[in-house]
Parts: structure tokens; sequence; C-alpha cells
């Protein structure tokens, strides 16, 4: 897969993309790297643990949440940007579904993170595509109302492929999300983990992002700062089913997982290639 300047082997590599909020309010880490330096420390600490790619947010999207205008957003996310870009060589996400944020801030970032996977506005596949930016497609909608949870799910997920294509996103571009955490059920949460390999079968890299969610807190009774083992299980069982990407708060704990679960597929010690 192709973000930015750099060609991620999705084949036989698993990247880590580390989380940076840049938030008063997301359900982990909301204000606590709302300040230039304390968002810039953040980025060079997960850089160093082993992180691919910094996510960059600057609006929350737990349950809930506050819509904020897109001047705010990127008044938000372009001082750090800015920053991350000057002072050190790695893939800058976006977290953000606005199409008027991606006109402003566009020529400055490699990958477009999209929680509606291009449903939201209708014209954030044609700027993704004006600005050359590679995507993250994630599953959403706006009611959990499901025929048939699964079917209608896949059926999702295939019109946001096409409306990607259709706008002319490289296939090369574009990386998959199932979406765990937004308008599903417990179950149909640990089903959207369990079946990973059927959301790769579309044929484009997937992203595992469950750190730290709901989902997690359900079954191990954790508090949101207590998860990070049930975070790096949800990263194995993803791994192992196939997932290229691991969207995570701790960065350090989850490449070992990376390390041991390529180490003993493979039978050898396993080294990230850059």
């Amino acid at each position: 897969m192709i973000i930015g300047n750099k060609n991620f082997d999705t084949k036989n590599n698993v990247y880590i993309m580390g989380i940076l909020n840049v938030t008063p309010d997301s359900f982990s880490d909301g204000g606590k790297y709302n300040s230039l330096d304390s968002a810039l420390f953040q980025a060079e600490s997960m850089i160093n643990n082993g992180a691919s790619i910094i996510d960059i947010g600057g609006e929350s999207t737990r349950p809930g949440y506050t819509k904020i205008s897109d001047d705010e957003e990127v008044e938000r996310v372009l001082p750090v940007i800015e920053k991350i870009r000057a002072n050190f060589d790695t893939t800058i996400s976006l977290d953000t579904y606005k199409s008027g944020v991606i006109k402003q801030v566009g020529s400055k970032i490699d990958l477009v993170n999209d929680i509606w996977g291009l449903k939201y506005d209708g014209t954030m596949a044609d700027q993704i595509a004006k600005f050359d930016l590679a995507c993250c497609l994630m599953h959403n909608r706006k009611e959990a109302d499901y025929s048939d949870f699964w079917s209608d799910y896949m059926n999702d997920m295939r019109e946001c492929i096409q409306m990607a294509k259709d706008a002319g996103i490289d296939k090369n571009k574009i990386m998959l999300d199932g979406g765990v955490g937004f308008q599903k059920t417990y179950e149909q949460n640990l089903m959207v983990i369990n079946r990973t390999e059927e959301l790769c079968s579309f044929g484009y890299p997937v992203l595992i992002a469950t750190s730290k969610k709901s989902v997690i807190g359900a079954v191990t009774d954790r508090t949101v700062d207590q998860r990070t083992a049930g975070t790096i299980a949800t990263s194995v069982i993803g791994i192992l089913k196939g997932g290229s990407f691991l969207r995570v708060h701790d960065v350090a704990e989850n490449l070992d997982a990376i390390k041991i679960c390529k180490s003993v597929l493979e039978e050898k010690k396993w080294i990230q290639s850059k």
C-alpha cells in the first residue's frame, strides 16, 4: 500500500498507527495531548516505540461526542501536523470525515482516516482524490438497523470501496477498518473482530482498530486505562486473521505482539522492513 512517499509491504509486515488525539474529550486520552508541546512529545514517543503512522484526531468520535466546526478542527490539528512534519520523517494520518477540513490541510498529510467510509460527506472522496491521498474506509451507519447483520455489513463495505473507485482513488491507496464500536451491538463487535479474514477478502489491507474500546471493557470488566492487555489480545487475533495495520494507544506493547506473532508464524525472528 502506498501512503505518502512510503510503500507499506502489507503482504509481509504489520504496521502500527499510533493514536494522537488533540482533543479535550476523547474517551481514552482526552485533554492529555491538546497542547502543542505535549502532542509533539507523544508523537516522538510513539515513533521511537515503533509507530509507522501517526493518526491525528481533532474531534472526538466517542459515543455522544460534540461535533465541532471545520475551522475549529483545523485550528486544533494544523499546528500539530506542521510540527510533526517539520521534526519527524513519519507518515501522517488525519482522523476526519469532513471534506472542508481536507480542503485546508490535504497538502500537509498522507492519509485520511474516515470513520464514515466516505458516506457522511458527499465530496470527501473527491477531495481525497484531488490531493492524491491514501484513505482508510471504516464501516459505520447512522443507525444500527440491520436486516441480516453480516450481509448488510459486507454490502456497506462494498459501497464504500465503490465510492472510492468512482472518485478515482488509487486501489493501492485504500485500507479498510471494520468499525468496531460504531453502531454495533456487543455481539456484532465480536463478530467483526472474529471474521477479520472476510474483510481481508476484498483484497485491501485491513486496519485493526479496537484499542481500549468498550467491547474490551465489556469482556474484561476493566476501565479504559486498564484495557491494554485486552487490546493486545484483539491485536493478536487481527494479525492471525490477516490484518496489516494496528491502530493503538500503546505502541511498544503492541509492537511486541506483532514481533511474537510474525516470528511464530514464520518460525524465525521477525524484523519489520522499513
